[in-house]
């Protein structure tokens, strides 16, 4: 079987892309009923300033993972990029599933609900400083960040050499 990997890989790309579409489309609809059926106080401009970058970032993964196919005889022609990629597309999906929340609560609790969306921002923040200070505590060993001498981490024969007065017991 030629490019079972390939294979898979594109037949999970194309479930996990319908299942995201089917649940983004439910709760699209579930708000917009709300709102305009039962006259529930729902505010469309949260709505279109929080969700559109949600759609925009649906699309997007929709674009990058989407598997395409030879029209001539149907034959994998790319699987799409990986979904489940670590990095910049994880976090695009941890602000999908976190909007869809947001939605659910608002559908549930009401428009005070958008508020908890601040918390991507804020995540963004915490990831960025987590990553500079890591980065910068790497670069320290190499003389380029911190500007600290670090000393080097003993060893447990080392720690016990001094123990003993830095001489070998012989037994």
């Amino acid at each position: 079987m030629a490019q079972k990997a390939a294979k898979t890989l594109a037949a999970r790309n194309a479930s996990l892309l319908v299942r995201t579409h089917l649940i983004s489309a439910a709760l699209h609809a579930l708000f917009l009923v709300l709102h305009w059926v039962f006259n529930r106080p729902r505010s469309l401009t949260f709505y279109v300033v929080l969700a559109c970058p949600t759609l925009l970032i649906e699309f997007y993964l929709d674009r990058l993972g989407r598997p395409s196919y030879n029209t001539a005889d149907g034959s994998l022609r790319s699987p799409g990029e990986d979904l489940r990629a670590a990095g910049l597309t994880e976090y695009m999906w941890d602000i999908l599933y976190w909007t869809w929340g947001c939605i659910g609560a608002v559908c549930v609790f009401g428009d005070r609900a958008w508020w908890l969306w601040i918390v991507v921002p804020l995540y963004s923040v915490w990831l960025a400083y987590s990553t500079f200070t890591g980065m910068k505590s790497g670069l320290a060993g190499m003389g380029g960040g911190g500007g600290q001498e670090q000393v080097a981490a003993e060893s447990k024969r080392q720690k016990k050499m001094e123990k003993r007065g830095g001489r070998a017991q012989y037994r």
